[in-house]
Protein backbone atom coordinates (compact mmCIF):
# COMPACT_ATOMS: atom_id res chain seq x y z
CA UNK A 1 0.00 0.00 0.00
CA UNK A 2 1.54 3.36 -0.77
CA UNK A 3 1.82 6.57 1.74
CA UNK A 4 -0.74 8.60 0.33
CA UNK A 5 -3.03 5.07 0.71
CA UNK A 6 -1.78 4.55 4.21
CA UNK A 7 -2.55 8.17 5.49
CA UNK A 8 -5.96 7.76 4.15
CA UNK A 9 -6.81 4.28 5.85
CA UNK A 10 -5.72 6.03 9.09
CA UNK A 11 -7.39 9.59 8.82
CA UNK A 12 -10.86 7.10 7.79
CA UNK A 13 -10.86 3.53 9.84
CA UNK A 14 -13.84 2.93 8.08
CA UNK A 15 -12.41 3.25 4.37
CA UNK A 16 -11.74 -0.15 2.88
CA UNK A 17 -8.20 -0.95 2.05
CA UNK A 18 -6.90 -2.17 -0.99
CA UNK A 19 -7.13 -5.75 0.15
CA UNK A 20 -10.16 -5.95 -1.37
CA UNK A 21 -9.67 -5.49 -4.73
CA UNK A 22 -8.94 -8.24 -7.24
CA UNK A 23 -5.18 -9.67 -7.03
CA UNK A 24 -2.84 -8.04 -9.69
CA UNK A 25 -0.96 -10.03 -12.12
CA UNK A 26 2.67 -10.03 -12.54
CA UNK A 27 2.57 -7.38 -15.69
CA UNK A 28 0.76 -4.78 -13.16
CA UNK A 29 -2.70 -5.89 -14.58
CA UNK A 30 -6.16 -6.95 -12.57
CA UNK A 31 -6.88 -10.18 -12.85
CA UNK A 32 -9.96 -11.70 -14.32
CA UNK A 33 -11.86 -10.04 -17.36
CA UNK A 34 -12.90 -6.42 -17.27
CA UNK A 35 -16.96 -5.84 -17.35
CA UNK A 36 -17.71 -6.08 -20.60
CA UNK A 37 -15.82 -8.93 -21.00
CA UNK A 38 -17.97 -10.55 -18.23
CA UNK A 39 -21.49 -9.28 -19.57
CA UNK A 40 -20.73 -10.59 -22.71
CA UNK A 41 -20.20 -14.14 -21.68
CA UNK A 42 -23.02 -13.72 -19.23
CA UNK A 43 -25.47 -12.82 -22.33
CA UNK A 44 -23.49 -15.91 -24.47
CA UNK A 45 -24.51 -18.53 -21.66
CA UNK A 46 -27.85 -17.97 -21.84
CA UNK A 47 -28.21 -19.57 -25.63
CA UNK A 48 -27.03 -23.28 -24.59
CA UNK A 49 -28.83 -22.69 -21.11
CA UNK A 50 -32.39 -22.23 -22.78
CA UNK A 51 -31.75 -24.80 -25.50
CA UNK A 52 -30.41 -27.43 -23.08
CA UNK A 53 -33.93 -26.65 -20.97
CA UNK A 54 -36.28 -26.79 -24.15
CA UNK A 55 -34.54 -30.04 -25.07
CA UNK A 56 -35.15 -31.56 -21.88
CA UNK A 57 -38.44 -30.10 -21.90
CA UNK A 58 -39.28 -31.61 -25.66
CA UNK A 59 -37.92 -35.03 -24.45
CA UNK A 60 -39.30 -35.48 -21.23
CA UNK A 61 -42.88 -34.39 -22.62
CA UNK A 62 -42.66 -37.10 -25.49
CA UNK A 63 -41.90 -40.01 -22.84
CA UNK A 64 -45.94 -39.87 -22.04
CA UNK A 65 -46.45 -40.34 -26.15
CA UNK A 66 -47.97 -37.85 -28.35
CA UNK A 67 -49.54 -34.77 -26.74
CA UNK A 68 -52.98 -35.62 -28.61
CA UNK A 69 -53.35 -38.99 -27.89
CA UNK A 70 -52.65 -37.88 -23.95
CA UNK A 71 -55.00 -35.39 -24.08
CA UNK A 72 -58.02 -36.74 -26.36
CA UNK A 73 -57.60 -40.18 -26.04
CA UNK A 74 -61.09 -42.20 -24.88
CA UNK A 75 -62.67 -38.78 -25.95
CA UNK A 76 -62.17 -39.46 -29.47
CA UNK A 77 -62.64 -42.95 -31.52
CA UNK A 78 -59.47 -44.90 -32.36
CA UNK A 79 -59.82 -43.67 -36.54
CA UNK A 80 -60.56 -39.67 -35.57
CA UNK A 81 -57.50 -39.83 -33.24
CA UNK A 82 -55.07 -41.24 -35.86
CA UNK A 83 -56.34 -38.45 -38.06
CA UNK A 84 -55.89 -35.86 -35.50
CA UNK A 85 -52.64 -37.48 -34.79
CA UNK A 86 -51.46 -37.30 -38.16
CA UNK A 87 -52.64 -34.14 -39.40
CA UNK A 88 -50.38 -32.78 -36.24
CA UNK A 89 -47.67 -34.40 -37.22
CA UNK A 90 -46.95 -36.30 -34.06
CA UNK A 91 -46.86 -40.31 -36.11
CA UNK A 92 -42.96 -38.95 -37.04
CA UNK A 93 -39.83 -40.09 -35.59
CA UNK A 94 -39.44 -37.54 -32.81
CA UNK A 95 -36.20 -36.33 -33.93
CA UNK A 96 -37.87 -35.19 -36.58
CA UNK A 97 -40.36 -33.33 -34.68
CA UNK A 98 -37.75 -32.09 -32.78
CA UNK A 99 -36.00 -30.37 -35.55
CA UNK A 100 -39.57 -29.15 -36.50
CA UNK A 101 -39.88 -28.06 -33.38
CA UNK A 102 -37.19 -26.07 -33.36
CA UNK A 103 -37.62 -24.12 -36.39
CA UNK A 104 -41.14 -23.15 -35.26
CA UNK A 105 -39.54 -22.24 -31.94
CA UNK A 106 -36.98 -19.84 -33.68
CA UNK A 107 -40.56 -17.92 -35.70
CA UNK A 108 -41.70 -17.26 -32.22
CA UNK A 109 -44.60 -20.04 -32.43
CA UNK A 110 -45.22 -22.31 -29.50
CA UNK A 111 -47.89 -24.26 -31.11
CA UNK A 112 -51.33 -24.53 -30.73
CA UNK A 113 -53.24 -25.98 -27.24
CA UNK A 114 -54.96 -29.11 -27.62
CA UNK A 115 -57.66 -28.68 -25.07
CA UNK A 116 -59.02 -25.28 -26.46
CA UNK A 117 -57.18 -24.91 -29.38
CA UNK A 118 -55.24 -21.49 -29.04
CA UNK A 119 -52.26 -20.23 -29.48
CA UNK A 120 -49.79 -21.16 -27.00
CA UNK A 121 -48.56 -17.31 -27.40
CA UNK A 122 -51.93 -16.13 -26.57
CA UNK A 123 -51.71 -17.58 -23.57
CA UNK A 124 -48.76 -16.60 -22.27
CA UNK A 125 -49.52 -13.27 -22.83
CA UNK A 126 -52.97 -13.12 -21.72
CA UNK A 127 -52.04 -14.74 -18.26
CA UNK A 128 -47.90 -13.70 -17.93
CA UNK A 129 -48.78 -10.50 -16.50
CA UNK A 130 -50.80 -11.75 -13.66
CA UNK A 131 -47.91 -14.17 -12.78
CA UNK A 132 -45.34 -10.92 -13.02
CA UNK A 133 -47.71 -9.09 -10.68
CA UNK A 134 -47.63 -12.21 -8.29
CA UNK A 135 -43.61 -12.55 -8.32
CA UNK A 136 -43.24 -8.42 -7.71
CA UNK A 137 -45.93 -8.42 -5.01
CA UNK A 138 -43.85 -11.81 -3.38
CA UNK A 139 -40.66 -9.89 -4.10
CA UNK A 140 -41.83 -6.98 -2.33
CA UNK A 141 -42.63 -8.90 0.53
CA UNK A 142 -39.44 -10.52 1.00
CA UNK A 143 -36.85 -7.67 0.69
CA UNK A 144 -39.59 -6.42 3.25
CA UNK A 145 -38.79 -8.87 5.41
CA UNK A 146 -35.28 -10.20 5.09
CA UNK A 147 -33.42 -6.67 5.31
CA UNK A 148 -34.71 -5.22 8.18
CA UNK A 149 -35.07 -8.59 10.24
CA UNK A 150 -31.97 -9.33 8.64
CA UNK A 151 -30.08 -6.21 10.14
CA UNK A 152 -31.68 -6.62 13.39
CA UNK A 153 -30.83 -10.59 13.91
CA UNK A 154 -27.20 -9.27 13.45
CA UNK A 155 -27.43 -6.54 15.57
CA UNK A 156 -28.33 -8.90 18.57
CA UNK A 157 -26.34 -11.48 17.51
CA UNK A 158 -26.76 -14.67 19.61
CA UNK A 159 -29.33 -12.91 21.71
CA UNK A 160 -33.38 -13.91 21.89
CA UNK A 161 -34.13 -11.50 19.16
CA UNK A 162 -31.91 -12.98 16.80
CA UNK A 163 -33.14 -16.58 17.89
CA UNK A 164 -36.56 -16.18 17.30
CA UNK A 165 -35.91 -14.60 13.78
CA UNK A 166 -33.60 -17.14 12.96
CA UNK A 167 -36.36 -19.56 13.75
CA UNK A 168 -39.29 -17.39 12.04
CA UNK A 169 -36.89 -17.62 9.06
CA UNK A 170 -36.16 -21.42 8.78
CA UNK A 171 -40.05 -21.48 9.02
CA UNK A 172 -40.64 -19.12 6.31
CA UNK A 173 -38.75 -21.40 3.85
CA UNK A 174 -39.37 -24.93 4.83
CA UNK A 175 -43.45 -24.46 5.34
CA UNK A 176 -44.73 -25.83 2.00
CA UNK A 177 -46.25 -23.22 -0.09
CA UNK A 178 -49.41 -24.30 -0.67
CA UNK A 179 -49.46 -25.01 3.49
CA UNK A 180 -49.02 -21.58 4.35
CA UNK A 181 -51.42 -19.77 2.07
CA UNK A 182 -54.20 -22.50 3.15
CA UNK A 183 -53.28 -21.21 6.58
CA UNK A 184 -53.24 -17.56 5.90
CA UNK A 185 -56.48 -18.09 3.75
CA UNK A 186 -58.22 -19.29 6.18
CA UNK A 187 -57.42 -17.17 9.42
CA UNK A 188 -57.73 -13.72 7.35
CA UNK A 189 -59.98 -14.24 4.82
CA UNK A 190 -62.71 -17.22 5.87
CA UNK A 191 -61.92 -16.62 10.08
CA UNK A 192 -61.26 -13.12 10.28
CA UNK A 193 -62.68 -11.55 6.86
CA UNK A 194 -60.36 -8.85 6.22
CA UNK A 195 -58.92 -9.56 3.05
CA UNK A 196 -60.41 -11.40 0.13
CA UNK A 197 -60.69 -15.11 -0.10
CA UNK A 198 -59.03 -14.78 -4.15
CA UNK A 199 -58.85 -13.40 -7.06
CA UNK A 200 -56.90 -10.64 -8.35
CA UNK A 201 -59.20 -8.04 -8.03
CA UNK A 202 -63.64 -7.75 -7.31
CA UNK A 203 -66.05 -8.46 -10.38
CA UNK A 204 -67.42 -4.70 -10.17
CA UNK A 205 -63.03 -3.42 -10.43
CA UNK A 206 -62.22 -6.23 -13.61
CA UNK A 207 -65.90 -4.86 -14.91
CA UNK A 208 -64.45 -1.12 -14.96
CA UNK A 209 -60.78 -2.66 -16.66
CA UNK A 210 -62.94 -3.36 -19.58
CA UNK A 211 -63.28 0.42 -20.22
CA UNK A 212 -59.88 1.18 -20.18
CA UNK A 213 -58.48 1.79 -23.82
CA UNK A 214 -55.14 0.11 -23.21
CA UNK A 215 -55.29 -2.17 -20.66
CA UNK A 216 -51.64 -3.55 -19.43
CA UNK A 217 -52.87 -6.63 -17.71
CA UNK A 218 -51.09 -5.82 -14.43
CA UNK A 219 -53.94 -5.20 -12.13
CA UNK A 220 -52.29 -2.64 -10.15
CA UNK A 221 -51.08 -0.71 -13.15
CA UNK A 222 -54.66 -0.69 -14.88
CA UNK A 223 -56.58 0.36 -11.17
CA UNK A 224 -54.09 3.39 -11.56
CA UNK A 225 -54.78 4.21 -14.68
CA UNK A 226 -58.94 4.40 -14.06
CA UNK A 227 -58.21 6.81 -10.97
CA UNK A 228 -60.59 5.00 -8.70
CA UNK A 229 -59.02 5.00 -4.89
CA UNK A 230 -61.67 2.08 -4.16
CA UNK A 231 -60.39 0.50 -6.96
CA UNK A 232 -56.83 0.58 -6.08
CA UNK A 233 -57.38 -0.65 -2.38
CA UNK A 234 -59.43 -3.58 -3.79
CA UNK A 235 -56.71 -4.91 -6.20
CA UNK A 236 -53.78 -4.40 -3.10
CA UNK A 237 -56.45 -6.01 -0.92
CA UNK A 238 -56.73 -8.86 -3.51
CA UNK A 239 -52.84 -9.08 -3.69
CA UNK A 240 -51.84 -9.42 0.04
CA UNK A 241 -52.46 -12.67 1.07
CA UNK A 242 -50.62 -14.18 -2.35
CA UNK A 243 -47.90 -12.05 -1.96
CA UNK A 244 -47.34 -12.96 1.80
CA UNK A 245 -47.83 -16.86 0.89
CA UNK A 246 -45.25 -16.44 -1.82
CA UNK A 247 -42.59 -13.61 -0.43
CA UNK A 248 -42.40 -15.18 2.68
CA UNK A 249 -40.28 -18.45 1.53
CA UNK A 250 -38.25 -15.59 -0.09
CA UNK A 251 -38.09 -13.74 2.82
CA UNK A 252 -36.76 -16.30 5.13
CA UNK A 253 -33.72 -16.67 2.68
CA UNK A 254 -33.02 -13.11 2.55
CA UNK A 255 -33.10 -12.82 6.40
CA UNK A 256 -30.80 -15.95 7.10
CA UNK A 257 -28.12 -13.80 3.90
CA UNK A 258 -28.44 -10.30 5.70
CA UNK A 259 -27.63 -11.67 9.07
CA UNK A 260 -24.52 -13.81 8.10
CA UNK A 261 -22.82 -11.12 5.65
CA UNK A 262 -23.42 -8.57 7.94
CA UNK A 263 -21.87 -10.31 11.26
CA UNK A 264 -18.94 -11.15 9.14
CA UNK A 265 -19.21 -7.41 8.50
CA UNK A 266 -19.13 -6.13 11.21
CA UNK A 267 -16.11 -8.12 12.39
CA UNK A 268 -13.61 -7.37 9.43
CA UNK A 269 -10.92 -5.17 10.16
CA UNK A 270 -11.86 -1.91 9.66
CA UNK A 271 -15.33 -1.97 11.16
CA UNK A 272 -12.77 -2.98 14.54
CA UNK A 273 -11.03 -0.54 14.19
CA UNK A 274 -13.77 1.98 13.50
CA UNK A 275 -15.34 0.66 16.90
CA UNK A 276 -12.69 1.33 18.93
CA UNK A 277 -11.95 4.81 18.31
CA UNK A 278 -15.67 5.21 19.21
CA UNK A 279 -18.02 4.93 16.53
CA UNK A 280 -21.71 4.45 17.45
CA UNK A 281 -22.86 0.87 17.07
CA UNK A 282 -25.51 2.03 14.94
CA UNK A 283 -23.67 4.18 12.54
CA UNK A 284 -21.61 0.61 11.62
CA UNK A 285 -24.73 -1.29 10.59
CA UNK A 286 -26.76 1.55 8.87
CA UNK A 287 -24.00 2.91 6.95
CA UNK A 288 -20.99 0.71 6.77
CA UNK A 289 -21.98 -2.78 6.71
CA UNK A 290 -25.65 -2.36 5.16
CA UNK A 291 -24.60 -2.51 1.48
CA UNK A 292 -21.71 -5.76 1.54
CA UNK A 293 -24.65 -7.74 3.17
CA UNK A 294 -26.99 -7.02 0.03
CA UNK A 295 -24.61 -8.43 -2.85
CA UNK A 296 -25.31 -11.99 -1.87
CA UNK A 297 -29.14 -10.82 -1.96
CA UNK A 298 -28.30 -9.41 -5.73
CA UNK A 299 -26.35 -12.80 -6.39
CA UNK A 300 -28.88 -14.80 -5.64
CA UNK A 301 -31.49 -13.02 -6.83
CA UNK A 302 -32.06 -15.07 -10.10
CA UNK A 303 -32.14 -18.54 -8.10
CA UNK A 304 -34.75 -16.50 -5.84
CA UNK A 305 -36.78 -15.79 -9.25
CA UNK A 306 -36.61 -19.80 -10.06
CA UNK A 307 -38.17 -20.21 -6.77
CA UNK A 308 -40.79 -17.47 -6.66
CA UNK A 309 -42.12 -18.77 -9.99
CA UNK A 310 -41.66 -22.31 -8.77
CA UNK A 311 -43.87 -21.14 -6.28
CA UNK A 312 -46.29 -19.31 -7.87
CA UNK A 313 -47.84 -22.37 -9.60
CA UNK A 314 -49.23 -23.77 -6.15
CA UNK A 315 -49.54 -20.19 -4.76
CA UNK A 316 -52.20 -19.30 -7.87
CA UNK A 317 -53.62 -22.48 -7.42
CA UNK A 318 -54.68 -21.55 -3.78
CA UNK A 319 -55.86 -18.12 -4.62
CA UNK A 320 -57.53 -18.61 -7.78
CA UNK A 321 -54.83 -16.18 -9.14
CA UNK A 322 -55.43 -16.54 -12.85
CA UNK A 323 -51.75 -16.65 -14.12
CA UNK A 324 -49.50 -18.74 -15.74
CA UNK A 325 -49.29 -20.93 -12.72
CA UNK A 326 -52.64 -21.39 -12.79
CA UNK A 327 -52.91 -22.13 -15.95
CA UNK A 328 -49.84 -24.94 -16.09
CA UNK A 329 -52.27 -26.49 -13.02
CA UNK A 330 -55.07 -26.26 -15.28
CA UNK A 331 -53.10 -27.38 -19.17
CA UNK A 332 -51.85 -30.63 -16.55
CA UNK A 333 -54.90 -31.59 -15.22
CA UNK A 334 -56.18 -31.57 -19.07
CA UNK A 335 -53.06 -33.32 -20.08
CA UNK A 336 -52.52 -30.75 -22.48
CA UNK A 337 -49.11 -30.98 -22.90
CA UNK A 338 -48.65 -28.81 -25.80
CA UNK A 339 -49.41 -26.17 -23.43
CA UNK A 340 -47.70 -27.20 -21.11
CA UNK A 341 -44.74 -26.93 -22.44
CA UNK A 342 -44.67 -23.70 -23.88
CA UNK A 343 -45.48 -22.23 -20.51
CA UNK A 344 -41.98 -23.93 -18.94
CA UNK A 345 -40.52 -23.10 -22.11
CA UNK A 346 -41.11 -19.47 -21.19
CA UNK A 347 -40.50 -19.61 -17.79
CA UNK A 348 -37.04 -21.07 -18.87
CA UNK A 349 -36.39 -18.12 -21.02
CA UNK A 350 -37.95 -15.75 -17.65
CA UNK A 351 -35.56 -17.51 -15.59
CA UNK A 352 -32.30 -17.63 -17.81
CA UNK A 353 -32.80 -13.96 -19.01
CA UNK A 354 -32.85 -12.79 -14.96
CA UNK A 355 -29.97 -14.96 -13.95
CA UNK A 356 -28.01 -12.56 -16.46
CA UNK A 357 -29.74 -9.48 -15.33
CA UNK A 358 -28.52 -10.28 -11.74
CA UNK A 359 -25.50 -11.53 -12.38
CA UNK A 360 -24.34 -7.57 -14.56
CA UNK A 361 -25.84 -6.08 -11.35
CA UNK A 362 -23.79 -7.66 -9.07
CA UNK A 363 -20.72 -7.00 -11.38
CA UNK A 364 -21.94 -3.27 -10.91
CA UNK A 365 -21.97 -3.33 -6.98
CA UNK A 366 -19.41 -5.47 -6.25
CA UNK A 367 -16.12 -4.85 -9.01
CA UNK A 368 -14.51 -8.34 -7.48
CA UNK A 369 -17.34 -10.29 -9.34
CA UNK A 370 -15.13 -10.98 -12.67
CA UNK A 371 -14.27 -14.07 -14.49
Amino acid sequence: MTTPELLAAEADPLLPTAAAEPPAAPDGRRRGGGLGAYVLIRLLLILPTVFILVTLVFFLMRLTGDPVTASLGGKLTPDQLAERVHAAGYDRPVVVQYVDYLGHLFRGDLGTTISDNQPVTHVLTQYGTATLELAFWALVVALAVGIPFGMLAARHRDRWPDALLRILAILGYATPVFFAGMVLKLVFAVGLGWLPVAGRASTSSEIAFTDLLHPSGIAIVDAIQLGDPAIVGDVLSHAVLPALTLGLLTGGVFLRLVRTNMISTLSSGYVEAARSRGVPERRLLRKHAYRPALIPIITVMGLQIAMLLGGAVLTETTFEWKGLGFMLAQYLQARDFVAVQGIVVLLAVIVAVTNFVVDVVAALVDPRVRY
